[in-house]
């Protein structure tokens, strides 16, 4: 009987099929099976790189979160171009993207998976979040010195909102992703106050 293909990056390509099951069948779908049927391979291929699927799943969330960074980076490079609305519109929409929605379920349900990441990094039970967290709390901080956001604005709390109304305005899945207008709309609610205008 075959044991399934041989994997020449096996790690990276268990994640991709993790990923691509995680997508198609939400996290009740995604077990060890489903991701070595999917990655084409032997289910002995996974437990030879990780001592169990926890510690897969726990590799795979902080995989996807340090792509998360990258994203980050992103961001504060574009302060000072473009509007900080535009900026933070299209950050929530890259950030929120199909993968991180359908992680975010994944970890809050597997009380071990968090008990891991935890073990794994600081804050690391909500990986995901604090990576977008950073980045946004980054961003703002960097538009602040810059004059565009205003100097009394509270970062932490224009952050908490943006990064937290952001995650409800995205996780309708069955609905699909929020348009780019209502992120926009919800955005420029949020920093309305704190957006420094120049004089006309």
């Amino acid at each position: 009987m075959p044991t399934g293909v041989h994997l020449r990056d096996a790690r990276q390509q268990l994640f991709d099929a993790a990923e691509r099951v995680l997508l198609r069948a939400g996290p009740n779908g995604l077990t060890s099976r489903a991701v070595t049927d999917e990655a084409g391979c032997a289910k002995g291929v996974l437990h030879r790189h990780f001592a169990d699927f926890d510690g897969f799943l726990t590799a795979l969330v902080l995989d996807r979160a340090a792509r998360l960074e990258a994203q980050g980076e992103a961001l504060r490079a574009s302060a000072g171009g473009g509007t900080v609305v535009a900026n933070l519109t299209g950050a929530l929409t890259t950030l929120f993207g199909p993968v991180p929605v359908a992680i975010l379920p994944l970890v809050t349900f597997r009380d071990e998976l968090r008990a891991r990441l935890r073990r794994e990094r600081a804050g690391g039970g909500m990986a995901i979040l604090a990576e977008m967290t950073t980045a946004i709390a980054a961003y703002l901080a960097d538009e602040r010195e810059l004059g565009r956001i205003a100097a009394e604005a509270d970062i932490d709390s224009l952050t908490l909102s943006l990064v937290g109304g952001g995650h409800l305005l995205f996780t309708d899945r069955d609905a699909g992703p929020p348009t780019t207008s209502a992120v926009e709309k919800f955005v420029a609610s949020v920093i309305s106050d704190s957006v420094r205008r120049r004089p006309v």
